[in-house]
């Protein structure tokens, strides 16, 4: 697991509204995943408002139609853990691919917080919980909050130096 060269991103993200969808398989690592979203959403200055979905094969549709109805960004949030089938690689490829679309096709941001691991350690590990090293869910806020900021700025044609 490396977070070498992440960046450190904050951003003033007043007046921004903030969909958080996140999927209900490995609820502990969620919860730990979706608080650190929250907090990060919520110091910035935006507000969040949370939506649970049944898997993260969920999460494309719930996040087209949150961003179509007036949501500023949102935030995907799920935990797909390798099995000994191919179903780790279909439900990770769609996931992944239908939430670049999504994005794409509404032109509104998405933080992609949806862990692809091998056992459930690797989640943990990454949740954002006390003694975890990484922080998925505030990596993915801060994202979505920055990439939010970035197109208000080009659109308006304002330089973001």
């Amino acid at each position: 697991m490396s977070s070498a060269g992440a960046p450190q991103l904050s951003v003033n993200a007043e007046g921004l509204n903030v969909a958080i969808i996140a999927a209900s398989w490995h609820h502990h690592v969620i919860s730990a995943i979706q608080q650190e979203a929250i907090t990060t959403i919520t110091k910035s200055g935006a507000e969040a408002e949370t939506f649970t979905v049944a898997g993260s094969f969920e999460l494309p549709l719930a996040t087209q139609v949150a961003l179509r109805t007036g949501f500023d960004a949102a935030v995907c949030l799920g935990v797909i853990v390798r099995g000994e089938t191919p179903h780790f690689d279909y439900v990770s490829s769609a996931v992944t691919q239908g939430l670049t679309r999504v994005q794409l096709d509404t032109g509104k941001p998405v933080g992609l917080g949806v862990l692809t691991v091998d056992n459930e350690q690797q989640a943990w590990d990454r949740s954002g919980a006390a003694g975890a090293r990484e922080s998925k869910g505030r990596e993915a806020a801060e994202a979505a909050l920055h990439l939010a900021r970035a197109v208000q700025k080009i659109t308006t044609g304002r330089s973001s130096s």
